[in-house]
């Protein structure tokens, strides 16, 4: 599947018992950085996916006293059905100051893996000595059950902050890249992913 198509689950993919912060970065030239009008990007094909997505990050942002606005009340499905050029981009990106925005937070996912796992078998303590035809018949199954192994994806998605200043292009200020563990439960990931990259971001004083 291509890596575009795995964005449909953007919010899906935040939907797991596993979200873990793999490491941060933040511009050395920026200390302290305050954003008090922030519009909120979830790169994603799926429109229903984008606006639960966009609308948990937006909301999580609104608590913590920062005006927030998903991009999908900004960018209408025209602008984001096909490829843009750079000029376009440039013109969004002007439309946006001139509304008052002072930063972009920009997730997507930028790869995946899968991993496979053993079926847990729990062993008596008797068979810790057993012989050749009981481990052969204990797990005799690797051969043709093809659910013998858990198989499970780990998606890789990045946060990133970008800051509008006026009279300068657009700058990276902080990036966080996460892993996430085959989704379950949606909304419990994504409130896990949020509270995670805020949680982290409060800490190195960007944005709150």
């Amino acid at each position: 599947m291509k890596l575009k198509l795995i964005g449909i689950s953007l919010l899906l993919l935040i939907g797991c018992s596993s979200t873990r912060l793999v490491s941060t970065w933040k511009n050395p030239d920026i200390v302290l950085f305050d954003a008090y009008q922030v519009l909120v990007v979830g790169m994603v094909q799926d429109d229903s996916a984008r606006m639960e997505f966009e609308s948990r990050f937006a909301d999580a942002l609104k608590n913590q006293g920062v005006d927030a606005m998903r991009s999908i009340d900004l960018f209408d499905v025209e602008f984001t059905s096909s490829q843009r050029s750079e000029q376009e981009l440039e013109e969004v990106e002007q439309q946006l100051l001139d509304k008052g925005f002072d930063a972009i937070l920009f997730t997507k996912v930028v790869g995946t893996e899968n991993r496979r796992t053993f079926r847990e078998h729990i062993n008596e303590v008797d068979k810790m000595l057993m012989r050749f035809s009981t481990d052969y018949l204990e797990h005799q199954e690797i051969y043709y059950d093809p659910e013998y192994y858990d198989t499970f994806n780990i998606y890789h998605a990045e946060t990133s902050l970008y800051c509008i200043c006026v009279g300068k292009e657009i700058e990276l200020v902080w990036r966080g890249e996460v892993d996430v563990t085959e989704p379950t439960n949606v909304d419990k990931a994504i409130d896990s992913y949020v509270k995670l990259v805020t949680k982290s971001m409060g800490e190195e004083d960007v944005i709150f």
